[in-house]
Formats: structure tokens, sequence, C-alpha cells
């Protein structure tokens, strides 16, 4: 008979197995108060609240797109705010 070196016969992956089910059934329960579930979630609100911070986003980077080349026409790069303009 070939011996594979471990009394039974039962090769090590399967033990190997057997130790790790009984290590699950082991774990004890987490103790503590259970959250209670999240309020359900109105969706038409959350998109109209989503679409209007997209909208003030794109307001806010319009704004200072248009500060930014004020300025850039204000510290004398007058030919970089005027091209392309006829």
């Amino acid at each position: 008979m070939v011996s594979r070196g471990r009394h039974g016969g039962a090769p090590a992956r399967e033990d190997e197995l057997r130790r790790d089910e009984r290590a699950e059934q082991q774990v004890p329960a987490l103790q503590g108060s259970v959250l209670p579930p999240p309020p359900p979630v109105d969706y038409g609100v959350f998109m109209q609240g989503l679409v209007q911070a997209m909208q003030t986003q794109a307001h806010t980077q319009a704004a200072l797109q248009a500060q930014l080349k004020a300025q850039i026409c204000l510290d004398g790069a007058y030919e970089r705010c005027t091209a392309g303009k006829s």
C-alpha cells in the first residue's frame, strides 16, 4: 500500500477543507445591536438633486473660465484674448 504520510489515508487537501468547514461553523455570531434598514430612496428626488448639482457645477465652471479669460486679458496677453475674433 502506498503511504501518503498521514494516518487514515485521506489526502491533505480534503483534510484542510474539512478543517476550514469546522472553523466556519465555530465562528461566533456578531454581538451588539442590529441597525435598522435604511429608509427607502425616492429616486425622483435623488435625480432632481443630481441634475441640480450638475447644473451648478457647469455654471461654476463657465464662470471660472470667463474669469480666467478676463484675467489673461488684464495681464497683457491681449493677442491671446482676441485671437480668432474679427
